[in-house]
């Protein structure tokens, strides 16, 4: 028996790795704090719930378009002039099974066997494996914490040539929170220009939490809405992650390109799912302020306990709700031979289910999501200084 090639060179998602080891340890029996998943705790908006038991009344129970409903479409199109300063037609959005499937769908529209992909570290654990499952190369451009975890645009500038025809990032960052500024995605557009052929794609999922500022959409900038895919959806600002609802705006060849793809694959997203989607892109962003003011006070939280554990050291991440610790401290190359180790040590030890950094290509960090009660973090933090206490002998 074996699998295609292509399938035996990618990896599971670090993410979904971790978070299905919790579910099993929780099976046996076993108390396990998981801050594996980027997965908001609140409750989605009433609004978005009453909007889905109205689908269910009728009539939107039978296929729809493979790129989603035309008044959706429009509904988002709105959405992005509103609050991105970005002007689409309906022909320009496509709706899909999440922003995963957004992402997948556009990388396979553009990249092929011999084309490199340029992905600024540390990013988010699918980016790298979607490349290669079209063949194409990852090109990473590594980071530090002391760098805020964002490249310079200069190294990133020097990891482009002829053969780029992607530059993938998100903003905020998952894994780490990170924010970039306007004048840093001016520098970034700078290098665009200079290649006919490179093409973007703007991760804004968590466009809506950013805790100082505001949020810039790289395609706003001047020449880059024809060389832009912007990638958004509703997981995060509304709490909707089981939904499974990703849209794009881009240039209308790839969204056509995109199109075609989703057809052979889910086509058309669910239905039901659609219709509480334009609730949700119709409403006033101003809603979101007291999640968003949540995960400051836990970010704060978390960075406060962090302090506690001898030798991490992390930033002061801008949105998101992700820290990204550098734990290089508590790796010593014998009982701890890197992040893996650490992580999976943490889970068996203290029960705490952390995502390990390498996978977001940040070896030496972990990744922890905040995106839960109080008093979860409190006790997942303690036991995890409690466990790295015991890994020093103390």
């Amino acid at each position: 028996m074996h699998v295609s090639p292509t399938v035996a060179a990618i990896s599971e998602p670090a993410t979904l790795l971790m978070a299905r080891r919790s579910r099993e340890l929780r099976a046996q029996g076993r108390d396990i704090i998981d801050l594996s998943l980027g997965e908001p705790d609140h409750d989605p908006p009433a609004f978005a719930l009453e909007a889905a038991h109205e689908a269910l009344r009728g009539p939107w129970h039978k296929y729809p378009p493979v790129n989603g409903y035309l008044d959706l479409r429009q509904s988002i199109a709105t959405k992005f002039e509103r609050d991105n300063g970005l002007k689409y037609t309906a022909d320009q959005i496509v709706v899909s099974t999440g922003a995963k499937q957004a992402l997948i769908n556009v990388v396979m529209s553009l990249v092929g066997p011999g084309d490199e992909v340029v992905i600024p570290a540390p990013y988010w654990v699918s980016y790298s494996e979607q490349v290669r499952l079209c063949g194409g190369t990852p090109v990473i451009v590594h980071s530090t914490l002391e760098e805020n975890w964002k490249p310079p645009i200069a190294r990133i500038a020097a990891a482009v040539n002829e053969r780029t025809r992607l530059i993938m990032f998100s903003s905020p960052c998952n894994p780490s929170g990170s924010v970039l500024t306007k004048q840093e995605l001016e520098e970034l557009a700078e290098v665009v220009r200079r290649y006919p052929e490179l093409y973007v794609i703007a991760d804004e999922i968590y466009e809506h939490i950013v805790f100082d500022g505001k949020h810039e959409s790289f395609a706003a900038l001047p020449d880059m809405a024809e060389r832009t895919i912007t990638v958004n959806g509703l997981s995060k600002a509304f709490a909707l992650t089981g939904w499974r609802l990703g849209y794009i705006g881009a240039p209308l060849w790839i969204a056509q390109a995109a199109t075609k793809v989703q057809g052979q694959f889910t086509s058309g997203t669910n239905s039901i799912a659609q219709r509480v989607a334009k609730v949700c892109v119709e409403a006033d962003p101003a809603l979101l302020a007291p999640m968003r003011a949540d995960f400051k006070r836990r970010r704060d939280l978390v960075l406060n306990e962090l302090k506690k554990i001898e030798g991490w050291r992390c930033n002061v991440p801008q949105g998101a709700f992700y820290l990204l610790p550098d734990v290089s401290a508590s790796i010593d190359g014998h009982t701890i031979k890197g992040s893996v180790d650490l992580s999976l040590y943490l889970l068996d030890t203290v029960g705490v289910s952390l995502v390990e950094g390498r996978s977001f290509g940040a070896e030496g960090t972990l990744r922890i999501s905040y995106a839960t009660s109080d008093d979860k973090l409190t006790e997942a933090m303690a036991r995890v200084a409690r466990g790295i206490a015991q890994l020093k002998g103390g």
